[in-house]
């Protein structure tokens, strides 16, 4: 019997395969009736599907929800109640700032700790470091609002407005029941106006024209006027004073002066504007230069033109930096202005002057209680000061508009500075008008 014919009989039926046409192919027959079966392996019966698997939600460290709020919230609470217990209850230790640093030590340590348990590890680093620059950023701000707080809740209440801007010190009585009414800081600030502006004056062109050169010119002498720039940056303000005072006023060259006053605070001034405005005028894109350039326009055209303008808000920020860098130096004025309680109006170029930090200087450090509040009013003045000329100045710095507002600065102020330098009119289409 060969292979093609063979038959297989069961015991209770009969499984026949033969010959190419029963290839993969099985009857069964019981009883006269022939069915169909499926091979072993297919008869085996198959688990049921598996659902689909779903991936795991992705971890943003930067997300914030209620339930970190509530883990800062427990570790602020946790490292409050933990510093106290040692510091009060298991030790001898006291002192607030040292509370203050081991509460905010343990607060990071919490945080860190419960965010890791409770999220992930990664996520408590990114969270710890977020905390830290938060906290510095809320420190250096909480100083700045402390202190304006703090000399206006000085000032405030004593001030007479009539007298403060009016009047000077010249006729002033400290035994004087209303000593405040007939005195004021009006010869300080004459004074403190007096000496930065002229130092402005002089110090803000060399300081531009030096940066122009840093940047723009870069002839062989960029890394030594550099290293002269840096090192004047670290020079302490009253080496400016020393300097002046050794070369000028002992050698009878000057007097005591406010125009002595004026060239330390150059000296203070030219490095920090030089510095800022330097990096300002590298983020100019230099695609500007190169479009001024091949239109036929010359270098220094390029640079007044072109880049200064486009680089003009940082200019301004430069300059206010730089004013605000000297407008409260009290040092270089000790050796140069030395101060004064009456007006100089004239006596600008040969004669002592006073200025607000001189008068801060002087009267904060009296015995009289009337002084200390004129102190506290002129540092209230010098810091209303500043804040109206950075206020001018962001308002001044932005560009006019066709009805001679101000306003934003808008894409198109590009056409503006390109006319400035190019030979024919800028004609502009329908589309762009």
């Amino acid at each position: 019997m060969t292979p093609e014919t063979t038959t297989a009989i069961v015991a209770d039926g009969v499984l026949s395969a033969g010959g190419q046409d029963s290839v993969g192919t099985f009857e069964h027959r019981k009883g006269g009736e022939t069915s169909d079966i499926m091979p072993p392996d297919a008869a085996t019966p198959q688990p049921p599907p598996l659902p689909p698997r779903r991936l795991p939600s992705p971890i943003r460290p930067s997300a914030f929800g209620a339930q970190d709020v509530l883990i800062l919230v427990a570790a602020a609470m946790s490292s409050l109640c933990l510093v106290w217990v040692v510091f009060y209850q298991l030790t001898s230790l006291s002192g607030g700032v040292g509370f203050l640093v081991c509460w905010y030590v343990g607060f990071v340590v919490l945080t860190w700790i419960a965010t890791a348990q409770v999220i992930e590890r990664q996520v408590a680093t990114d969270r710890v470091v977020a905390v830290i620059v938060v906290s510095a950023a809320l420190l250096i701000v909480a100083i700045v609002v402390f202190i304006v707080l703090w000399v206006c809740y000085k000032a405030i209440p004593s001030i007479h407005w009539g007298s403060l801007f009016t009047k000077d010190q010249k006729s002033f009585v400290v035994t004087d029941p209303h000593a405040l009414d007939q005195v004021g800081v009006v010869h300080a600030i004459i004074g403190t106006f007096e000496q930065v502006l002229v130092a402005v004056l002089i110090g803000v062109p060399f300081a531009v024209a030096t940066a122009v050169y840093l940047n723009e010119v870069k002839g062989w002498g960029v890394k030594t006027v550099r290293t002269v720039v840096t090192a004047m940056s670290g020079t302490p303000s009253v080496v400016a004073g020393i300097f002046i005072y050794s070369m000028l006023i002992l050698t009878h060259v000057l007097t005591y002066s406010g125009f002595a006053a004026s060239l330390a605070l150059v000296v203070i001034l030219l490095p920090s504007v030089t510095r800022v405005v330097e990096e300002v005028l590298r983020v100019v894109p230099s695609g500007l230069r190169e479009a001024s350039l091949a239109l036929g326009a010359p270098e220094w055209r390029t640079v007044w033109s072109v880049v200064l303008p486009t680089a003009r808000s940082g200019v301004v920020t430069a300059v206010l930096l730089g004013i605000a860098r000297i407008v409260g130096e009290t040092a270089p004025l000790l050796f140069t202005a030395f101060g004064s309680q009456v007006m100089n109006w004239k006596g600008y170029f040969n004669h002592d002057q006073g200025a607000l930090p001189l008068v801060i200087f002087s009267d904060v450090r009296q015995a009289q209680p009337v002084l200390i509040n004129l102190a506290f009013q002129a540092a209230f003045v010098l810091m209303a000061i500043v804040l109206v000329l950075f206020v001018l100045a962001r308002i001044f710095s932005r560009p006019k508009g066709k009805n001679g507002k101000r306003r934003k600065a808008r894409p198109d102020d590009d056409d503006l500075m390109a006319r400035m330098f190019v030979p024919i009119p800028i004609e502009q289409n329908e589309e762009t008008r």
